[in-house]
């Protein structure tokens, strides 16, 4: 018998300022933000909402990153707009 699938991933796509910021980091910085956009993915409810947008913002200090992103309607894709490590 096949083990059970994990949790389901929604598909990120990242716009063009959150790539320029993504060019000026350093391979550390880099490294520590996959684990944040990764855990995103799995579980878009993470972040806090942002009143009145459709934006939420994920901080994890231990990382020391931040990023704000939206999901699509049926949390299949999620868009990053801001990264901050």
């Amino acid at each position: 018998m096949s083990p059970e699938p994990g949790p389901r991933r929604s598909r990120v796509i990242t716009v063009e300022p959150a790539l320029t910021q993504l060019s000026k980091l350093t391979a550390s910085e880099t490294h520590r933000l996959d684990r944040a956009i990764v855990a995103i993915s799995v579980n878009p409810e993470l972040g806090t909402a942002i009143p009145g947008t459709w934006l939420r913002d994920y901080s994890d200090e231990v990382d020391g990153v931040r990023v704000i992103y939206y999901v699509t309607a049926l949390q299949t894709i999620t868009i990053v707009a801001y990264v901050e490590a």
